[in-house]
């Protein structure tokens, strides 16, 4: 609304001006008429002067007013240019004009060869010619015009004027009624915007006791469980042990069984003993108890390598629950200098697989030796691990910084990854694809958890037969305060 009254306000001065301007071209007009019949009379008068006295000044002062005449009617005829009545009545007063002059001239040559009554008399007719009426009626319509211009213009100058202060004074009252709404807006605003501050306060206040509460529970719940893991842990491996005991006792007395078995056999067939599979040790036995003893020996492989698989995983869990509970300390690490002391530990296997590892420029990074060394050592060792048989490996890791974070890549050209199982490699106890290689399904899980616990992330970009790529995100400054207040 104020856009609006502003810009007719605009508009309405403009227009005032312009009417204004108007009145003044009138008044202009009139002046000019005004001031060539006022030169007119004035070489009238001089002619006068000089034909009674014959003073030379008079015929100089006519001589002016004569040479001032033609120009006065140009300067009529621009003004009046607007208007096309005015315009004509213009250009018809330069010829009784010109008349008048002649005759001022006539009057002159008379005077100057001395014969004043002929010059007194051509004056008297003079005064009653033709162009004397014609310049007169001639500059009465003009003027009559004029006048009548001059009242319509100064009556649209006024109107706009009225228009443009009604406008003024409407504006102004919107104005001071805007501002008393917005001071009212603004009051309300304010008085709601405290309130709510105060409530956000409240909930804040409310909300930092809550998380308190929360992380309190969270991390007394963590430390109950990597009790319990490590109380579980503990507990599995003495019955695990007894298990791995009678195994071994089992297996010690099996040749004494499968003897004693062969022994009865011999005894009821009356046949010598003979050795089997080329064994002096192992008892000769045919047929079913033949059978029954590689079952029995298949029975026993099955059971110690199920024993040392569970042992692999219980100690994987301790190891788990024992890193869990160490305390990080962060120091300045030359990334590029671990990296290198961990792929030399490797260069045995990478020889073996045919495989480069190309180490790229890294940035340093402040965080916990032992944790950032766990990290890549597993995920260079997977690398190794999984690059597809017959095809040179080619192992690069390569770093970035990016606002406060540090960026690193292990990228290689093995096997590659299904995508459906990019969130399943990192669960604990979980792998996938082709199952030949030695693994408890924790190394990944236990490199996302070390990773989470710096303050960093972890994803995996790959496709099967294409090679994967691993990022780690991790804090370029990282340090135990951060952790507490992520946490």
């Amino acid at each position: 609304m104020l856009v609006a009254i502003s810009a007719t306000s605009v508009i309405l001065v403009d227009q005032a001006r312009e009417d204004n301007a108007w009145v003044v071209h009138t008044l202009e007009v009139e002046n000019q008429i005004s001031t060539l019949l006022l030169r007119i009379r004035t070489a009238e008068s001089a002619v006068r002067g000089y034909l009674l006295t014959g003073e030379q000044r008079f015929l100089t002062e006519h001589e002016a007013a004569a040479t001032g005449i033609p120009p006065d009617i140009d300067t009529l005829t621009r003004l009046a240019g607007d208007n096309k009545i005015q315009f004509e009545n213009s250009k018809r007063l330069r010829v009784p004009v010109q008349a008048r002059l002649d005759e001022f001239s006539a009057i002159i040559d008379l005077v100057k060869r001395n014969d004043t009554d002929a010059a007194t008399a051509l004056l008297h007719q003079a005064n009653s010619t033709d162009a004397v009426r014609q310049i007169n009626e001639i500059a009465g319509a003009m003027r009559t015009e004029e006048n009548h211009l001059f009242s319509l213009r100064t009556a649209t100058a006024e109107r706009t004027q009225r228009l443009a202060s009604l406008l003024t004074v409407a504006g102004s009252g919107l104005v001071i009624v805007l501002a008393g709404i917005s001071i009212f807006l603004v009051r309300r605003s304010a008085r709601a915007r405290d309130q709510a501050e105060m409530l956000l306060r409240d909930a804040n206040l409310n909300l930092e006791t809550t998380v308190e509460e929360r992380t309190a529970d969270l991390r007394e719940a963590n430390d109950e469980i990597q009790r319990f893991a490590y109380i579980v842990s503990h507990d599995l491996r003495s019955p695990l042990v007894n298990i791995m005991g009678f195994t071994s006792e089992l297996e010690e007395l099996r040749s004494e069984i499968f003897k004693r078995i062969a022994a009865l056999g011999r005894a009821a067939t009356s046949a010598p003993p003979a050795p089997i599979d080329g064994d002096s040790s192992a008892p000769a036995l045919a047929g079913e108890d033949r059978r029954l003893m590689q079952d029995f020996s298949e029975a026993l492989e099955f059971i110690k390598s199920s024993i040392d698989k569970m042992d692999r995983l219980i100690s994987a869990i301790l190891n788990l629950t024992r890193e869990g509970r160490r305390e990080f300390q962060p120091v300045r690490i030359d990334t590029r200098e671990l990296i290198e002391a961990i792929v030399a530990t490797l260069a045995h296997q990478a020889a073996e697989a045919q495989a480069q590892i190309r180490i790229e420029p890294l940035p340093e990074i402040t965080t916990d030796r032992l944790a950032l060394e766990q990290i890549f050592s597993n995920l260079i060792d997977n690398a190794l691990k999984y690059l597809k048989p017959g095809v040179p490996g080619d192992i690069s890791i390569r770093g970035r910084t990016k606002l406060n974070f540090a960026i690193f890549e292990v990228s290689d050209n093995g096997r590659g990854i299904d995508l459906k199982d990019h969130q399943r490699i990192f669960d604990l106890f979980r792998r996938a694809g082709t199952q030949d290689k030695p693994g408890q399904g924790i190394g990944l899980a236990h490199v996302r958890a070390l990773v989470r616990r710096l303050g960093g992330s972890m994803s995996v970009s790959s496709e099967l037969d294409k090679g994967s790529t691993f990022t780690i995100t991790l804090p370029i400054r990282w340090s135990a305060t951060n952790r507490k207040r992520d946490s």
